[in-house]
C-alpha cells in the first residue's frame, strides 16, 4: 500500500479543497492564512506577511497606507538567513522549517504575486529540498481564473492526494448548489448594475470569478465585464461558464461614480468584516460615496471578503448563493453563517 503524501498547503483556498475532498490528515504544515476549516490552529506555519494593515475605529488612511505597503514591498529585494524573500515578494517563507516537515506536496498559486507567496520562492525551497535530501516535493501550482477552473482544482488536489472519488462527489456537490441558487434568477428581469469594490484606497473593482457570479446572479459589472472565449458565440445562458473576466483593476472614483452601481459590495481584499467596516466608514463621508444610487437607496452590503469572494475556493459558492438571495430579495436564502452585514448612511 502506497505511503500516504505529507502535504504543505501555502493557499487558503488550497486548505479548504484539500480539507473537502478528505485529505485533512495529510496536512503537516500551513500559511499564516489557512484560516478554515477549523481544527488547523496546531499545525505549523511557514509564512508571514511583512506588510501590516493599522484599520480600527478611528483610524484613517489605513487602505491606501496598506497600498502604499504593497508597492514598497514589491519594488524592493530583501533576502536574509534561512528565510527566503527572492523579489518581489510581501510574503516570507521559513524553509528551514519547511525542510523539517519532509513535504511529498507543496500547494501554492501563480494567480496573484499580493494574495499569497510568489510561486518561484516554492519552488526554489523544493529544489533546495530535494539536492539535500535526494526527494524534491512536488510543488502543484494553482491558478483559476474562473469558477469552473476552482472545481477542477478540486479535482487535481483530489487526485494529487488518490481521493479522486471523494473529489467528484464534492464537484457534483458545488455544482448541484450553484444551479439550484441560479434558478432563482428571473430569466428576463432587468439586470441591476452591481458595484464590486476589492479595495477602497486606491479603488479595485472586481475581477476573475467575481464578475461571473454577479453576472450569473442576474447584475451587470460595466467597468470590467466577461467576454465569450473564442468559439463560444455569445455564451449565453447555459453558456455563460465560457464567458470570463480580467482580474481587478484600479479606477477612478469618478469613474466608478459614474456607473451608477444600483447595488454596491465592498469587499476588500485580505480584510475580515470588522476591517471592512472601518474601510468602508473612510470613504462614506466623500460625496462620490454618498451620491451613489446604491448609497441612496440603501442597498450597500459589507462582506468578510477574506473569506469569501476573494478566496478562489469551495466557499465561492457560499458567495453565488448570497449573491443571488441578496440581489433578489431571497433573504431565506442565504447562507447560514455567511460573513455579511447591510450597511446604511446611518453607520458611518
Amino acid at each position: 500500500m502506497p505511503k500516504a503524501p505529507r502535504i504543505v498547503s501555502l493557499l487558503p483556498s488550497a486548505t479548504e479543497i484539500l480539507c473537502l475532498v478528505g485529505g485533512s490528515d495529510l496536512l503537516v504544515g500551513r500559511s499564516h492564512e489557512c484560516d478554515y476549516p477549523q481544527g488547523l490552529a496546531n499545525l505549523p506555519v511557514l509564512t508571514a506577511a511583512r506588510t501590516t494593515y493599522t484599520g480600527g475605529p478611528g483610524s484613517v488612511g489605513a487602505a491606501a497606507d496598506i497600498d502604499r505597503q504593497v508597492r514598497e514591498v514589491l519594488a524592493s529585494s530583501p533576502s536574509q538567513g534561512s528565510v527566503i524573500e527572492a523579489p518581489p515578494s510581501l510574503y516570507s517563507l521559513d524553509t528551514e522549517m519547511l525542510e523539517s516537515l519532509r513535504p511529498d506536496i507543496i500547494l501554492t498559486q501563480n494567480l496573484c504575486e499580493v494574495c499569497s507567496i510568489a510561486l518561484p520562492e516554492v519552488q526554489a525551497a523544493a529544489r533546495r529540498i530535494g539536492e539535500k535530501t535526494g526527494t524534491e516535493p512536488t510543488v502543484i501550482s494553482l491558478d483559476p481564473h474562473t469558477l469552473e477552473q476552482v472545481y477542477d482544482d478540486c479535482l487535481v488536489i483530489g487526485a494529487a492526494v488518490g481521493n479522486e472519488d471523494e473529489a467528484v462527489r464534492t464537484v457534483a456537490g458545488l455544482r448541484e448548489r450553484f444551479y439550484a441558487a441560479a434558478e432563482i434568477v428571473p430569466s428576463f428581469a432587468y439586470a441591476p448594475i452591481v458595484g464590486f469594490l476589492e479595495w477602497t484606497d486606491p479603488l479595485f473593482i472586481a475581477g476573475h470569478w467575481t464578475v461571473q457570479l454577479i453576472e450569473r446572479a442576474g447584475g451587470r459589472h460595466p467597468l470590467n465585464e466577461t467576454v465569450a472565449k473564442e468559439g463560444s458565440g455569445a455564451a449565453a445562458g447555459a453558456m455563460h461558464s465560457e464567458r470570463v473576466a480580467g482580474k481587478s483593476i484600479s479606477v477612478p472614483h469618478e469613474i466608478f461614480a459614474a456607473t451608477k452601481p444600483e447595488a454596491l459590495v465592498i469587499a476588500p481584499c485580505g480584510l475580515n468584516l470588522e476591517q471592512t467596516r472601518h474601510a468602508t466608514t473612510e470613504i462614506a463621508r466623500q460625496d462620490w460615496f454618498r451620491s451613489l444610487p446604491a448609497v441612496l437607496n440603501g442597498k450597500v452590503a459589507l462582506v468578510d471578503g477574506n473569506q469569501y469572494f476573494n478566496r478562489p475556493g469551495p466557499r465561492l459558492v457560499d458567495a453565488f448563493e448570497w449573491m443571488v438571495a441578496w440581489l433578489h430579495g431571497r433573504g431565506d436564502r442565504i447562507p447560514a453563517g455567511f460573513g455579511w452585514e447591510a450597511w446604511t448612511a446611518t453607520d458611518e
